[in-house]
């Protein structure tokens, strides 16, 4: 299902969802203009490979090159291809609006970086060895789809979904659209650590389980929120 857009009204300017779409695209493109082993490097550099990221906190062998834990944050900036940058980038169109009217433009700047800090923090944790840099403002973004769950289940969100040989147009509750999205992001990371465990490959790249703890960060911290913050939500619980 691809959502594509919302019924749900902002009150607002969403200052801060613009800037970070342009932030986005301003560093996608600067990427893009390097050459193939400078952006390689650059990723590298800027993207969160855990085992760095553990030395950089103090948390692995002093040993590993370049230890730091700058990447938690920049990597939330970094995308690997033009299809990556655009989708994220849609989905926080969307939904990034409604979170910033609701936390204010602080509160939700504050909000989309730790969750995409705890995004991070959960695929460190549950591969601390690896190598690969991981890149994307998803874990972010997720845990604004995670707020959005909770403040706005009944907002509708109109959905591109597939059937079998076609395509159709369908409005739906936000709560079946952002669950159905968490349950898949959270059955497809399953699968992928069987297949490790059994000694394949799985997952195409992909970091299920920082969207999961992206999503979950989103949803614990709108529940920590005071109940007055909560109800400027139309929506909310």
């Amino acid at each position: 299902m691809i959502p594509i857009r919302d019924d749900q009204p902002s009150f607002t300017t969403p200052f801060i969802n613009y800037l970070l779409i342009a932030l986005n695209t301003l560093v996608f493109l600067f990427e893009v203009s390097l050459s193939p082993a400078t952006r390689n490097a650059f990723v590298f550099q800027f993207g969160v490979e855990p085992i760095r990221v553990l030395a950089g906190l103090g948390l692995a062998a002093a040993h590993v090159p370049d230890p730091s834990a700058l990447p938690l944050f920049t990597s939330m900036f970094l995308h690997a291809s033009w299809l990556h940058l655009i989708g994220n980038m849609w989905v926080l169109w969307i939904f990034g609006d409604n979170i910033e009217d609701t936390l204010g433009h602080f509160g939700y700047m504050v909000f989309y970086l730790v969750s995409g800090l705890a995004a991070s923090l959960l695929h460190i944790f549950l591969n601390p060895n690896s190598t690969v840099p991981s890149v994307g403002a998803s874990g972010a973004i997720a845990g604004v789809m995670g707020a959005y769950f909770l403040l706005f289940p009944a907002a509708r969100v109109l959905t591109l979904v597939p059937l079998i040989i076609f395509f159709t147009f369908v409005w739906l509750p936000a709560w079946i659209v952002l669950g159905y999205w968490f349950v898949l992001q959270f059955l497809s990371g399953a699968a992928t650590a069987i297949a490790y465990s059994s000694g394949t490959r799985g997952g195409g790249g992909i970091a299920f389980w920082a969207h999961v703890g992206g999503f979950v960060a989103g949803i614990v911290m709108i529940k920590l929120l005071p109940k007055r913050v909560r109800q400027r939500s139309r929506y909310s619980y």
